[in-house]
Formats: C-alpha cells, sequence, structure tokens
C-alpha cells in the first residue's frame, strides 16, 4: 500500500471521526451573532440577531423603549424610532414562526407567531430563542429590547 493511499485513508477515517462534532465547529462561525432580550407585559424572552448589516443597525439602537401591539392575525409588530439600512431585504428562504423581522416601508420590528410569507420589503433580523408563546400575549404594551450578549 503506497504512503499516499494510507494518508488518504487515514484522512477519510479522521474525518469520520470527528463528523459529530464538525456541527459545534461550524457554529465557531457563530460567535457574531447577537443575544438579545424582550420584555414586555409580564413576558421575557430572549432571541439571537443574525450577522446582517440589517440586523447590526438595530442592535446599535439598543436599549430601545417602544410599542407593541397586534397586527393582522400572525405578529406583533412595533414602530422604531429611526429606519434601519434595508441591504439584508428579502425575498429570504424558508420564512418560519418565530422569525424577528424588520417591514422597510413602514418602518416597523415584526415578531411573527404565526405563518407568512417573505417578500422584497421583508429584512429578517433574527429569529425568537424558544417557542413564540410570549408573543401570543394580546394587547398593545410598552416593550424594552436589550442586548444581553
Amino acid at each position: 500500500m503506497s504512503r499516499d493511499h494510507r494518508l488518504t485513508r487515514r484522512t477519510l477515517l479522521l474525518a469520520g471521526a470527528l463528523s459529530p462534532i464538525l456541527p459545534h465547529v461550524t457554529h465557531a462561525q457563530d460567535r457574531n451573532l447577537m443575544k438579545i432580550r424582550f420584555s414586555f407585559s409580564d413576558q421575557d424572552f430572549t432571541a439571537t440577531l443574525y450577522d446582517n448589516v440589517s440586523a447590526r443597525d438595530f442592535a446599535s439602537m439598543l436599549p430601545l423603549d417602544v410599542e407593541v401591539s397586534d397586527y393582522s392575525t400572525n405578529e406583533k409588530i412595533a414602530y422604531l424610532p429611526r429606519k434601519l439600512n434595508p441591504e439584508a431585504r428579502g425575498p429570504f428562504p424558508n420564512p418560519a414562526i418565530g422569525d424577528i423581522c424588520y417591514y422597510v416601508p413602514w418602518g416597523n420590528l415584526v415578531l411573527y407567531h404565526g405563518d407568512y410569507s417573505s417578500i422584497r420589503d421583508l429584512v429578517r433580523l433574527g429569529r425568537i430563542d424558544g417557542g413564540v408563546e410570549p408573543i401570543l400575549t394580546r394587547g398593545t404594551y410598552p416593550m424594552r429590547v436589550t442586548r444581553i450578549s
């Protein structure tokens, strides 16, 4: 057996042995992700912002006090004090319940608790950690958004 063949086999065996931990290694790139906290009514929950220019622009506003209210049957919205950089606008793949988005025309933050479709005027900023139960609380409330990491 040639040395090159053993090296290839050894490399493949090593790659196979490391494959269970590779998902953890790929999360090293997630170090740029930021954790934030939402607090309103008696609800308190965290979310993770993605690493895009629009999410970083949103993070630069924190801490932030806004009013959150119900809109339609699938979302809560809050108007931001200024427009965000819309560079990361959609449409994007796989819109999902729990997404945190920015609606460019109105300049508002959107917290989705129901199904929705991605459109050109939406920017996905991040995702609620855990379930969406906290944003099912109906009504209009003062809401505080803070950075936690």
